[in-house]
């Protein structure tokens, strides 16, 4: 069985998937992208666009805050808490503040955006999606980001979806009263004051229908009609997994050791496949913890180990608004459980915790102790499952799924059967993708900085990226590293 062709789900369901990373990454309530999707296809509606625009303007609404986890590292370099401080960034409403914080976010909003531009572009998503976007951070005075640009100079979605979006989270934070008069504030700066008149007009009605369950997942299936096209779930992974350099591919790491797991232990390959799907969004819960608290080398307050309790209830969460995922965020949620109880978030027992939990379980413990983070450093095959067995004997592993990983090493994935990158190429973008700076890449592989760099600038321009995250994204959907 091929791992991979049990990973495709329909494109809506991706999306949706990645607008739950995104809401995660920002703080924000899980369904805030739904709403805005909902909101921005009313106001392209109300100012005259036809359906195929509504539609557009809702995928990218959807995809506004995918780019989230590619820039996080940088975000929480800037403010701490990159997921607290993206939270209260939306919620701004100084000027003078909003403009200090756009002023100092510019390589930022650069990164967020080649990224989520290159999701759309991976899920065959329209071109004005993808240039929404390209510059979703442009405003109408020419003050956003990344490039500047003002007016009719920017894609009319672009307006379409910051407004909802603004609509959405002021009104959440403020009340409509505060939302529109912010809202009015903004008119001609942000964007166009034709549009903030439409939603000053409409715009009690429309929050109204949200509350009435307008933005559901099945209205908003309903909403992009009959697309049966499918996408692949490690795109998903990948994206969850640019949140930290050193989690470079780890959740399909977890997949396909779960997967062999599996195999070994005889279960069927409709669990097989169940298993991989969970290893791949198995991470989904980590874009709410912020970098400082998944990196901390020091003992964690009751508030940060909250945080990260909760990592699998977000998993739980999440299938309840994905239906194609529904099973596999269940079997995800459980990734944390111990036989003895001792594991979280709900804390069962052995004969709460089915065989497919268990293997997952097993199979994330493994991947961990192989991959070196902050604090910890990789245990090469050997010592892991010796730390393995000694769980399983502490009462916290299933033994036998502990010795079903014991049939070989860990999986690698397979090179393409074509690369447009050499293989030098290829080595500088690994270390470089695990955050490794260019003097620090060089003195791993034996060459000098500017080599190093030279071979970046031919992976960007045969990747078509400007960007660490964007390059590193490509080149996991390629398969490349």
């Amino acid at each position: 069985m091929n791992p991979s062709s049990s990973a495709s789900i329909p494109v809506f369901d991706v999306v949706c998937a990645l607008a739950f990373v995104g809401d995660l990454s920002m703080g924000q309530p899980v369904d805030h992208s739904a709403r805005t999707a909902w909101l921005a296809a009313r106001l392209a509606e109300a100012s005259g666009c036809g359906p195929r625009a509504c539609v557009d303007a809702a995928w990218a609404a959807l995809l506004r805050w995918s780019g989230c986890t590619a820039n996080a590292p940088e975000f929480a370099d800037m403010m701490g808490d990159d997921v607290g401080g993206r939270r209260a960034m939306l919620a701004l409403t100084s000027p003078t503040e909003i403009a200090r914080i756009i002023g100092s976010v510019g390589p930022m909003a650069r990164i967020h955006c080649e990224v989520a531009e290159g999701i759309a572009r991976t899920l065959a998503l329209p071109d004005a999606v993808r240039a929404t976007l390209r510059h979703c951070f442009e405003a109408f005075d020419g003050t956003g980001q990344p490039m500047g640009l003002s007016g009719a100079a920017v894609p009319p979605t672009v307006y379409l979806v910051a407004l909802a979006s603004d609509l959405e989270i002021l009104s959440r934070t403020y009340g409509l009263h505060g939302a529109l008069q912010t809202i009015a504030e903004r008119a001609d700066h942000r964007y166009p004051a034709s549009l903030v008149d439409l939603v000053r007009e409409q715009g009690s009605d429309w929050m109204d229908a949200l509350d009435r369950g307008a933005a559901s997942s099945e209205a908003l299936k309903a909403a992009f009609g009959d697309d049966r096209r499918m996408a692949a779930l490690e795109l998903v992974a990948d994206v969850i997994d640019l949140k930290l350099p050193w989690m470079l591919g780890l959740s399909r790491r977890v997949a396909e050791t779960a997967r062999r797991c599996a195999a070994h232990l005889g279960l069927d390959g409709a669990a097989q496949g169940r298993v991989y799907r969970a290893g791949l969004i198995h991470g989904i819960g980590r874009s709410s913890v912020p970098n400082n608290v998944l990196e901390a080398t020091r003992p964690l307050g009751e508030a940060d180990q909250e945080k990260l309790r909760l990592v699998p209830y977000w998993a739980e969460r999440a299938g309840r608004r994905i239906e194609a995922l529904r099973d596999e965020a269940l079997l995800a949620s459980f990734i944390e459980e111990r036989l003895d109880g001792s594991g979280h978030y709900r804390g069962v027992r052995a004969e709460g915790i089915a065989q497919e939990a268990r293997v997952l379980a097993t199979a994330a413990c493994a991947v961990g102790l192989q991959t070196a983070r902050p604090g910890a450093h990789a245990l090469d095959e050997t010592h892991a499952l010796q730390r393995l067995r000694g769980e399983a004997e502490a009462g916290r592993l299933d033994a036998a799924t502990v010795e079903a990983l014991a049939g070989g090493p860990l999986p690698a994935r397979a090179a393409p059967a074509a690369s447009p990158l050499t293989e030098r190429e290829v080595q500088v973008l690994s270390r470089i993708a695990q955050g490794e700076s260019n003097k620090e890449a060089a003195r791993v592989l034996g060459i000098s900085p500017s080599t190093v760099r030279a071979h970046l600038e031919s992976v960007f321009r045969k990747l078509e990226c400007s960007t660490r995250a964007a390059a590193t994204l490509k080149a996991m959907t390629l398969r490349l590293i």
